[in-house]
Formats: structure tokens, C-alpha cells, sequence
């Protein structure tokens, strides 16, 4: 082969072939231009080193074939070229002759004079050589191809992986040979999960994995302290003791890791100068691996200090990879194991809000007993041994409990919201104490959380509660509740049963604290009703002493019934010239008249009339008089058309006229909706009309008013419903819609008494008519009555006046001159109106129609003078 002289060349990859085994090297030739400095060979990794040949003149040499040696690499680099065999001996012993250093013979057919078993012995000698050579030659995949075979070799001899140079274990082992292990770590794993599926349980079979992997005799487990920023508490499988916390100065392993996040592999002797001097805290321990156990976003989860006995070899970088490779699988683990316990908790805190929502609005407990599931349930939340809560009082600027510690008897988790068993402690006696005393007042004061690792090391703790219940205080997690932006309230839990409280207990109970004020608004709301309604009670038993007819009452009008004697089937009755009670008098012979007194109690009669009469307002139009006549008008309609209604109808429609207007207070259901009276808080629609209907229920339902307690069950609901019907279609508003719907059946031939919904129109139209009745009575009368019935618009138009609003013509005092006109709008519009259509359905009432003809035509002619007056004054 001819190469230039002094040209230094890179050898391509040459192989030696014997006994099927191939090695490969690389080679840099150097050829010389003088004949006495020979070729020089510069071969990398140590060929020099590899046993001599002898060719049997005593001469030494390495015999090699070349392969892929290009003529010009620069050209040829990147192409493909073919290879080319050459031979290449050089002398190891003495210096070559001049002929032996001229002439690098190339001859392909010559073999290699190096056997196999000398490469072996080369290799095994020479172990940094082949490491070196295998990291820069061979590709990943052949040589992972090679540890797969060497793997599932040892497995099949079941030889355990010590390697020959001491170390216990190898990284190559764990990512090629220990899939069963991995596999069963996540078994195990999975398994401890579901048994204890909390974060420091993974950690703890964790760490219980990678000692095995690697090998170690022990380790120690190290948490966070949640307080004590930088401090660690050793965890030993169920509690925490308390770690040091050194900032200054040399600290040990653990606490070093905590802070740097870097793995430390140290062992007895090194003298670090980062570690303290006694870092090997027992005898036999002489070898430590310390790694960090970090959450994806960085933050530190545990410290893991694995160590091996002074006997052992010490930790391996290896040893390091392996526990970095477990702690991939485990972040895994801990990451679902904090989903698992948020999941959980918020499952418990589902749990409660829905007892919570069910004991206010099912069972509608009371505040003392909901304070108590309120309590239990924040003790379980974070783990408290006991639980209090300290309402405000805002008036006098306190806090107060009646029951102020809670514990729970019943631990069993099955049993915490159905069926507990509280223990209540000091509810006989109340505490209060001013706002911003103690740990309770201050929270309550600032409204921000407070957690106390040492009650009585801090300043604002008051130890008068503990002297007070005998009970020691240790740590305190208090937190305000409120409600619309205010403090109404303080939680407060005391003595964790494992450590302090940690910042997720915080967290869990500031959410928890929404619930609780919510749940004690609405107890309070509850209680306030409750009182309302025992106040509405007293105020019925008042309301009913004052209301209710007395047994003087009914005495007189037993005594004078015999002797009130009148015309009251004529349409034009006169209720003026009549006393109230002799009205009473009248009511009780018509209802006799009527329906008689078999399935009547005469004294129930007595009684209800008696004390309807009562119940009706002093006002100037809208009082027993005008229920009276209604009831009058009723009785005329149903007397002159006998096969009309039947005869539950015709109850109804009588009790129903004499109670119409029940507690009318002289003002219409457009005052009370602008004046957002409390009746039509009640009733949006028909107001009045309701609360009419509502105060007829209320007096049947008094003792000895029952007038239909003979009745059956189903005649008492269906005349109850036909009352209501009744009442309510005397709100002008539903009788408009009701006369064009009749009076269409009517035009249309298509009315029919058989017709349930048609005879209830009618019994619209009768009350509507009953309840206009002062529009029929004669001149003089109708004059009195209209007087009376301005008065009380009057009155109306002074209260909205008083409240802003300018009152309408019609109810405006300082325009008398509108009466007229507004009555002929009146009969005009609505009475005759009313009247004829009742007069084609019942004949008999035609007096009705007559008489408001004629009085719309006085009416009309008095309208008439004032309008001409106003004309001619103009």
C-alpha cells in the first residue's frame, strides 16, 4: 500500500476473525519519508498492550487485517466504498529492520495470528479498555441487545447480580432485568393503597421498595414538619417524631437534601465539611445514601435515607440511579393517592352538606342540634379531639357558646351522619366573653385563620376556658364563619390527634366554614320562623278572645231571635234601619230558610255568624253591613230561582257572600301592591280575596264554628273549594274575562246547565252580582250607600297622597264633582252589564237589571248638570 509520507489518517474499523469471535479497533498510521525512523502506529485503547506473536525468527509482532481503509478519506468520508484487505506487521520487540520498515506488505489472504483466547485474556485484564472501547464504539441498541441475553441468561441459572468488583448492584440489571420486581412493587403499591390510601403510606412502601432494590440494610423516612418551615419529622410507619431544624452551620444528611433537592452518597470517614461530626448516629452504620422525594411541581414530599453496615460496600451511583428510577413509579403513586384523598374528602363533605341540607329542610332540627353534627363533623374533618363554636352576639359585641366542646362517642366511620352519638360537654351554663379575647375573639376580631402549634406559648391563648372544663390545650385551629361578608360565628378545633394542624386542614376547613355558615343562617332563619310562628299562635289565641262572639253575645241573639221579624226575600231590603245584631238575626233565619238545621248544628250556626259579624272591619263601606247585604242578595237569588244551584252550591254560595270581605281594611289590592303591604308579600294576586277566604277557614276552624261538621269528608272538600271559588271571583279583575267567556256561551246558544265549568261561571256571575247589589237598591238607599262607599275612596286617596302618589279622580277628595260621572261609568260599564247577562241565565233577578236602569239614569242627569254648570261657568 502507498500512503504519503507524514500524513496522519483515521483507520476505519478493523476486524480480527477467529473462532466466530470479531474485535474491533481503531488504528492511526503515520508514514515517514527518512528509512531510518520506519512507520510509526499510534493504535487507541491500549493495543500496545496486547500480547506479541512471534513469526519463529525470534522477531515480535502484531499481525492485523484492515478493512475500509479509503485511498483519500476526505473524499471517500460519508461514501460507501469497498472494502480492502491488508496486513500490517509491526515489530513490538526490537526495532524493524529497514527492509521490515519499508515494506507494510498488504496480502488479503493471510490469517490473523491472534487467537481468541488471547483477546479474552486482553479484555480480562484489561477492563478499562473494553469499557472505553464499548461507550465509544457500540451503538445503545446492540448493547442493550447484549444485557437483554446476558439477562435472561442469568435468570435461567437463577444467579443472583453481584457483581465481581463488590457492588451489590448495577444500573444495567435494573432497567433489563428486574421487570418482575418493578411489576411487583406497583402490585404492592396498589395493593397498600387500597388498604391505607394516604400519601405517607406511599411513601412508606416506597421506601420499604427501594431499600430492597438497592440493597440497603435500613432507612429512614423524613416529612416535611407542615409548621416549622425547613424542619422534617422522622415518619416511622404511624407516627412523626420531632426533627432538628439547624440553619446555620454543618447540619445532617437529611436535613441537607430537604434543602438542596440534591442526592449525598457518604460514608463513614469522609470527612465532609457540610455534615455534622457525628452524622453516623449508630456504630454499625457506615454507609448512607440520602435522596429527596420531590412533588412534579418541585416541592418537597418526603426525604428518603437509606444505609448499609459498616461490613458492606459503600453506595454506588448505581445504587443512586435505581432509587431516582422507584421514585418515578412513586411519584405516580403519590400523585393518585392525593387525588384519591381529595376525592374522599370531598366525598365526606358531599356526605355532610347533604345531611346538613336534610336535617334544616326535612327535619328542620334545631340550632343546638346542629351545632353538634356541625362539630362532629369538622372534628373528623381534621382530625380534632375536640370541637367548639362561639357565636356573635353583634349587640353586645360577644361571643358566647352553650355548647362550646364537642366530642364524639361513636368512632365508628360507618355511623358518622345517621344515628350518632354525641357527648356534649358544659352546655348548662353558657360562656361569653368579649370579641378579641382569647384565640376565639382575636379570629373573630380579624376574621383571618389562626394556627396555634403551642396554645399556651402564645400570648392571645385564654386559659380560662381549660380552667373552666379541666381540659389541657395544646394546638388550635381556629376559623371565622360568615355570612354575607360578616363574622357571624367561630370554629374553633383543638389537640390534633397526630401532630399539628397542617395547611390542608386549613384549606378543607376554610370550604367546610362556607357550609357552616350557611347552615347556621339558615338554622338561625329557622329559629326566627319558629318564634314567628309561636308569636303568630298568641297572637291568633288574642286575636280569636277578642274576635270570637262571647256567651253574652249568644245569649242576646238566642233570646231575640223570635222576635226579628222582617221582609227580606224583597230585593230592595233596606239593611240601614237594622242593628247589627238583628242583621245576625236575619242571617241565621235566611240560612234556616235556606238549607234548615238537619244537618246543621244551631248553636255552631249561632256562633259562626256571631263571629263573622265580628271579624268585619269598622271601615266606612267594606264592614258587616255590606257582608250583610251581600249575603241578602245571595239569599234572593237562590230563594227566587229554587232549582238552580244545588244544594251544596247553594251553601257555598251563601257562606261565601256573608264572608266575602272578611277584615276588609278599606283599601283595594292595587294599594296594597304599591304599598307592599304584607298581605300581598302572601297573596301576589287577588290579595284581599285570599286573605277573605283565609279568615273564613280560620273561623270554621275555631272551637264551636264548625257550621259543616255534619258533612262527609268529601261534601266538607267540596264546599270548602266552592267557598274559595266563590270569594275569589269577587275580585273585579277575574270578572271581566269570566262575563265575555259566558256571555259568548250564551250568544252562541251553548251555554248548558249540565256543564260543570258553565255552572261555575254562573256562580262567578252570581257573587259578582250579590257583591254590586248597592247599585240595585233604591234612590235614597243607593245615595246613603254611595256616600259611604266615596268616604273610604277618599281615605285611600289621602294614604297615597300621604306616601307620594297622586290618588286617581274618583279617589280624590278634592273633586267631589266626579262622583257622578264616575258612577255612570260604573252602572254603565260594569252593572248593567253584569245584570243582563244574569237575567238571561236566572229570569227572577230581573228587579236587579231594573233598578239599575233607573238609577243610572239619575246618574246620568246629574252628570249632565254639572257638566252644563261647568260649561256655562267657562
Amino acid at each position: 500500500m502507498s500512503l504519503p509520507g507524514k500524513v496522519r489518517q483515521d483507520g476505519r474499523a478493523s476486524s480480527l476473525a477467529a473462532n466466530q469471535h470479531q474485535f474491533q479497533v481503531k488504528i492511526l498510521i503515520t508514514h515517514s519519508h527518512s528509512e531510518d525512523a520506519g512507520t510509526e502506529i499510534s493504535i487507541s485503547s491500549g493495543i500496545p498492550k496486547l500480547p506479541p506473536i512471534q513469526d519463529g525468527t525470534g522477531s515480535q509482532w502484531i499481525s492485523r487485517k484492515l478493512s475500509t481503509i479509503p485511498e483519500n478519506p476526505q473524499a471517500q468520508r460519508g461514501k460507501q466504498s469497498r472494502p480492502r484487505s491488508e496486513e500490517i506487521r509491526i515489530s513490538l520487540g526490537s526495532s524493524p529492520s529497514k527492509q521490515d520498515a519499508n515494506s507494510v506488505r498488504t496480502n488479503t489472504d493471510m490469517t490473523s495470528q491472534i487467537t481468541a483466547d488471547q483477546v479474552y485474556e486482553f479484555l480480562h485484564s484489561h477492563p478499562d479498555y473494553l469499557e472505553h472501547y464499548i461507550m465509544d464504539e457500540v451503538e445503545l441498541e446492540q448493547l442493550e441487545r447484549w444485557i437483554i441475553r446476558k439477562s435472561q441468561r442469568l435468570k435461567k441459572k437463577h444467579e443472583l447480580p453481584v457483581a465481581k468488583n463488590g457492588r451489590k448492584t448495577s444500573l444495567s440489571r435494573w432497567k433489563f432485568c428486574v421487570h418482575a420486581d418493578k411489576r411487583q412493587m406497583l402490585q404492592d403499591l396498589t395493593h397498600s393503597l387500597q388498604l391505607r390510601p394516604t400519601k405517607n403510606q406511599v411513601l412508606w412502601e416506597l421506601a420499604n421498595c427501594i431499600c430492597s432494590a438497592v440493597n440497603a440494610d435500613g432507612f429512614r423516612l423524613y416529612l416535611p414538619d407542615p409548621v416549622n418551615s425547613g424542619a422534617l419529622l422522622q415518619y416511622l410507619g404511624e407516627n412523626l417524631i420531632a426533627g432538628r431544624l439547624q440553619e446555620d452551620g454543618p447540619i445532617d444528611v437529611s436535613t441537607y437534601v430537604a434543602k438542596t433537592r440534591e442526592a449525598v452518597r457518604v460514608s463513614k470517614g469522609d470527612n465532609d465539611s457540610r455534615f455534622i461530626p457525628d452524622l453516623f448516629y449508630e456504630d454499625d452504620v457506615g454507609h448512607i445514601l440520602c435522596q429527596a422525594v420531590t412533588y412534579p411541581d418541585g416541592q418537597l414530599a418526603a426525604v428518603l435515607e437509606l444505609w448499609r453496615r459498616e461490613s458492606e460496600g459503600p453506595f454506588h451511583e448505581e445504587d443512586e440511579e435505581i432509587a431516582c428510577s422507584y421514585l418515578v413509579w412513586g411519584g405516580i403513586a403519590l400523585h393518585y393517592a392525593h387525588l384519591y384523598l381529595n376525592m374522599n374528602q370531598q366525598r365526606k363533605l358531599n356526605d355532610f352538606l347533604l345531611t346538613v341540607v336534610k336535617s334544616i329542610f326535612q327535619d328542620m332540627v334545631s340550632m343546638d342540634v346542629l351545632v353538634i353534627k356541625i362539630m362532629n363533623f369538622a372534628q373528623r374533618l381534621v382530625d380534632a379531639d375536640r370541637a367548639s363554636l362561639f357565636l356573635v352576639d353583634a349587640k353586645n359585641q360577644e361571643l358566647y357558646a352553650t355548647i362550646f366542646d364537642v366530642g364524639v362517642e361513636n368512632t365508628d366511620e360507618t355511623t358518622v351522619y345517621e344515628g350518632e352519638e354525641f357527648k356534649k360537654m358544659h352546655t348548662s351554663k353558657e360562656i361569653r366573653f368579649p370579641l378579641g379575647t382569647g384565640i376565639a375573639g382575636e379570629v373573630a376580631m380579624s376574621g383571618e385563620i389562626l394556627n396555634i402549634t403551642d396554645a399556651y406559648a402564645d400570648a392571645r391563648f385564654n386559659r380560662t376556658v381549660d380552667q373552666l372544663t379541666g381540659y389541657r390545650t395544646n394546638t388550635i385551629l381556629c376559623m371565622p364563619i360568615f355570612i354575607r361578608g360578616a363574622v357571624i360565628g367561630v370554629v374553633q378545633m383543638v389537640n390534633k390527634h397526630s401532630g399539628y394542624f397542617t395547611k390542608e386542614d386549613e384549606e378543607a376547613f376554610e370550604m367546610f366554614a362556607v357550609y357552616c355558615g350557611l347552615a347556621l343562617h339558615h338554622a338561625k332563619l329557622y329559629d326566627k320562623i319558629r318564634r314567628s310562628e309561636q308569636k303568630h299562635r298568641v297572637a291568633l289565641e288574642v286575636l280569636s278572645y277578642h274576635n270570637t262572639c262571647t256567651e253574652e253575645e249568644l245569649a242576646t241573639i238566642t233570646d231575640e231571635l223570635s222576635t226579628i221579624n222582617a221582609n227580606v226575600d224583597d230585593f230592595y231590603f233596606n239593611p240601614f234601619q237594622w242593628e247589627d245584631y238583628q242583621k245576625a238575626g236575619f242571617v241565621i233565619r235566611m240560612f234556616t230558610d235556606l238549607f234548615g238545621l238537619t244537618r246543621f248544628d244551631e248553636q255552631s250556626l249561632l256562633r259562626f255568624v256571631l263571629t263573622v259579624k265580628k271579624n268585619y272591619r269598622r271601615v266606612p263601606y267594606h264592614n258587616w253591613s255590606h257582608g250583610f247585604s251581600v249575603a241578602h242578595c245571595m239569599y234572593c237569588i237562590i230563594k227566587n230561582s229554587r232549582d238552580t244551584f244545588l244544594p251544596n252550591e247553594s251553601l257555598a254560595l251563601f257562606i261565601a257572600a256573608l264572608c266575602h270581605d272578611l277584615d276588609h281594611r278599606g283599601k283595594n289590592n292595587k294599594f296594597m301592591l304599591d304599598t307592599e303591604a304584607p298581605l300581598a308579600a302572601i297573596y301576589s294576586t287577588s290579595t284581599m280575596e285570599h286573605h277573605h277566604f283565609n279568615q273564613t277557614v280560620t273561623i270554621l276552624q275555631q272551637e264551636g264554628h264548625n257550621i259543616f261538621s255534619k258533612l262527609s269528608s268529601a261534601e266538607y272538600k267540596q264546599v270548602l273549594s266552592l267557598i274559595k271559588h266563590c270569594i275569589l271571583a269577587t275580585d273585579l279583575a277575574l270578572f271581566f274575562p269570566n262575563r265575555t267567556k259566558l256571555a259568548k256561551l250564551v250568544h252562541d246558544d251553548a251555554f248548558s246547565w249540565s256543564n260543570h265549568e258553565h255552572r261555575m261561571m254562573v256562580q262567578a256571575l252570581s257573587m259578582t252580582a250579590s257583591d254590586l247589589c248597592a247599585s240595585t237598591k233604591p234612590w235614597d238607599v243607593q245615595l246613603k250607600i254611595v256616600h259611604v262607599i266615596f268616604e273610604e275612596f277618599y281615605d285611600q286617596g289621602d294614604a297615597e297622597r300621604a306616601a307620594g302618589r297622586k290618588p286617581i279622580p274618583m279617589m280624590d277628595r278634592f273633586q267631589p264633582d266626579y262622583q257622578p260621572a264616575s258612577q255612570v261609568g260604573f252602572l254603565s260599564g260594569i252593572c248593567a252589564p253584569c245584570y243582563a247577562l244574569l237575567k238571561n241565565l236566572i229570569p227572577d233577578t230581573e228587579p236587579l237589571l231594573a233598578m239599575v236602569h233607573k238609577n243610572l239614569d239619575e246618574w246620568t242627569s246629574i252628570d249632565q248638570e254639572i257638566q252644563q254648570k261647568k260649561k256655562n261657568e267657562a
